[in-house]
């Protein structure tokens, strides 16, 4: 086999197996403890008191992994191309130090938050419902397999935040990662069906601008409103809060 070829295939294939294994230990762990093992002692907690079908279970994790792919080869395009060269991913943390190292994750996630806001709410309007976002929305009642059950032209979409961040600010491939960590961590708690913050955090000065499974789940029931991903200023400053 060429070289090169075997290059690309061998890069390809390991971002692939930590995008995939991300996804998988997560939601299954997740699933494991919520939906078999603890159902009935944390039955208080459940949002929707019915669970899903096996059916959705399959077809959840099938699409996840074709988001898998997908994300796997954005990322294999912005870190082992030559189109590199348009990025500021940078390869030493002295370069810019440990301060901006972590500062540059907390900025992603806002980052993160703004464009995922946005594009989700793009992905309401009518004309474009049914070719991106209706597939995620077969989930009505959400399970932790759910995180990634994208339609392709979503999973681009989502995929292209990674190519934002690379772009904007000096990133390196660790922050990226961490960043990355942190989103199918509260990606999988968005779609637990599960809620785990108390009301009264919810309720107070800090937990009012936090997203929480419960907000997201009501999204997925309902299909309006509740647009956010980790926070929730975007919804409270465009009046997209639901009430419920």
């Amino acid at each position: 086999m060429n070289p090169i070829i075997s290059g690309i295939e061998n890069r390809w294939l390991a971002l692939w197996l930590v995008i995939f294994l991300r996804y998988f230990i997560l939601a299954a762990v997740a699933w494991l403890l919520y939906y078999q093992l603890f159902r009935n002692r944390w039955s208080a907690h459940k949002l929707q008191q019915l669970f899903p079908q096996p059916a959705d279970y399959y077809r959840e994790f099938g699409y996840s992994v074709l988001t898998t792919l997908i994300f796997a080869t954005i990322g294999y395009i912005v870190f082992f191309t030559p189109l590199r060269q348009y990025t500021q991913v940078y390869r030493d943390i002295q370069e810019y130090g440990t301060t901006w190292f972590f500062g540059s994750v907390v900025l992603m996630l806002v980052v993160h938050d703004t464009y995922f806001y946005w594009t989700h709410r793009w992905m309401h309007l009518p004309s474009v419902y049914r070719y991106f976002h209706k597939v995620h929305h077969l989930s009505t009642n959400p399970s932790p397999w759910a995180a990634f059950a994208f339609h392709p032209l979503e999973a681009i979409v989502e995929a292209m935040i990674v190519v934002v961040i690379a772009v904007i600010m000096p990133a390196h491939p660790m922050a990226i990662a961490l960043f990355l960590l942190i989103m199918m961590v509260y990606n999988v708690y968005g779609h637990l069906g599960y809620e785990w913050y108390r009301p009264g955090f919810l309720n107070g000065k800090l937990g009012k601008w936090i997203n929480s499974s419960t907000a997201h789940n009501r999204h997925h029931r309902h299909f309006t409103g509740n647009y956010g991903l980790y926070f929730l200023w975007w919804d409270r400053w465009m009046g997209t809060l639901r009430n419920d």
